[in-house]
């Protein structure tokens, strides 16, 4: 009889043990979620561009990275969250508003001086272009904004707002808006696709760009709004990962310009729902990893995620020759 009590207490302690193993894998799935929504933004600017003109834009990292600057300079010139000469939820709207019109109006100039004059050439030009672009603009903001790492205060404020815990699972009121915003942009992003003329032609251009052309397309023009939306979807994910990081630098757009490359390809490049899907697969995989293991390899197993795919399917979990569906 003494016995018992120790089996009660045993299976009490198995019982604990479950239940902090599944809210601590709960909070990294939230966790992976989030960032895993940030990570398709950019896959799927990527995916944009490459299923329109068959190339990789290198320099979208840095777009998002100019995408959170933006967001950043409208807060101080509103107040920020201290002293705000708007609401707060207002001042951050509008964070996203003018850092997604601006990133895309930059998308625009790109386009203009950077790929069209090379769109006859070889595969390789546009590729040296980009990377150009992308030096141009790292180092524009290291000499306009120097270094230093600018604190985005906005981030307390969605915290005490927004956040709330279900099941012992804490979900950071940035997470929750970081993830509820991107998926909101996903799906209007497939709408606007499927939905739209410009959207219409878009895929039309993708499938066959002589068959689009005899058809009266505008090639020029649903180019030029191709880049304005993916330049958009980067900007609106600098504004986020800001939040998210609660600062921005010049450096910024680095790695994740190159992760959401990597959900790209993963997702299969040329497929909306792949770039979705990939992103969403790349974040959970990173945070388990640094939940699991150790910040330290997060970055090398998403990259490895990228060999493995490659040599199981090489044309990407949802790879098409271009954009046919959303």
């Amino acid at each position: 009889m003494g016995v018992f009590p120790h089996h009660l207490s045993l299976a009490n302690e198995i019982k604990i043990e479950q239940r902090n193993f599944m809210s601590y894998l709960g909070q990294q799935l939230v966790n992976g979620l989030t960032l895993g929504g940030v990570y398709a933004l950019i896959a799927l600017g990527y995916t944009l561009v490459y299923g329109v003109l068959q190339i990789l834009n290198f320099a979208h990292g840095d777009v998002y990275m100019v995408g959170a600057f933006i967001g950043f300079f409208v807060m101080v010139g509103l107040g920020g969250p201290l002293k705000p000469s708007v609401p707060v939820a207002v001042m951050i709207l509008i964070m996203f508003l003018v850092a997604m019109l601006g990133t895309g109006l930059l998308g625009i100039v790109i386009e203009r001086f950077a790929y069209r004059p090379l769109r006859n050439s070889t595969r390789i030009a546009p590729l040296i272009s980009a990377l150009g672009v992308s030096i141009l603009l790292q180092n524009a903001a290291l000499l306009l904004f120097s270094a230093n790492i600018r604190s985005y205060d906005t981030s307390s404020y969605i915290s005490s707002t927004l956040g709330f815990s279900f099941a012992d699972i804490t979900i950071d009121g940035v997470r929750l808006f970081v993830l509820v915003l991107s998926i909101a942009l996903m799906f209007g992003l497939a709408r606007w696709v499927n939905g739209t003329q410009v959207g219409r032609a878009m895929r039309a251009i993708a499938y066959d760009r002589d068959a689009a052309v005899m058809m009266g397309i505008d090639v020029d023009k649903v180019i030029r709004w191709t880049f304005f939306v993916s330049a958009a979807l980067a900007g609106a994910a600098g504004v986020m990962n800001g939040l998210l990081l609660r600062g921005v630098s010049n450096g910024m757009g680095l790695v994740p310009g190159l992760k959401g490359f990597t959900a790209a390809v993963v997702g299969g490049i040329g497929s909306i729902p792949g770039a979705m899907l990939g992103g969403l697969l790349l974040g959970v995989v990173e945070s388990l990893a640094q939940g699991y293991l150790s910040t330290n390899f997060s970055d090398t197993i998403t990259f490895a995620l990228l060999i493995v795919v490659m040599l199981l399917k090489p044309n990407g979990l949802l790879g098409k020759r271009a954009i046919v569906k959303a």
